[in-house]
């Protein structure tokens, strides 16, 4: 019964900034992570950061220095703040959530996904 939202996509040129945000609504216990993908047409989905609760992150070196993702617990919210956008960042973005969620009076942790925002950079 998880619900992830995204916002902040859009159309900017090379050398502009773009900040997403994923909010995870529902009856959450705990997030354990959440992370940021992208997808283009006839390409396999990506990784570009991900968070744990306790706060370790990864990027890969196609966006290493350039993106930076976020958690605030208390909102159940992350953030991908994209900064020196190139052309080759454009794709569908899509926001992923380990999440540990009631069932009545039981937990379990499974996956969630956005329905993805589109980031379209030019040149």
């Amino acid at each position: 019964q998880v619900q992830l939202v995204e916002s902040g996509g859009g159309l900017v040129q090379a050398g502009g900034s773009l900040r997403l945000s994923c909010v995870a609504s529902g009856s959450i216990f705990s997030i354990n992570v959440m992370a940021w993908y992208r997808q283009t047409p006839g390409k396999e989905r990506e990784l570009v950061a991900i968070i744990t609760n306790s706060g370790s992150t990864n990027y890969p070196d196609s966006v290493m220095g350039r993106f930076t993702i976020s958690l605030d617990n208390a909102k159940n919210t992350v953030y991908l703040q994209m900064n020196s956008l190139k052309p080759e960042d454009t794709a569908v973005y899509y926001c992923y959530a380990d999440a540990q969620v009631w069932s009545g009076a039981k937990k379990y942790s499974t996956i969630y996904w956005g329905q993805g925002t589109q980031v379209t950079v030019s040149s």
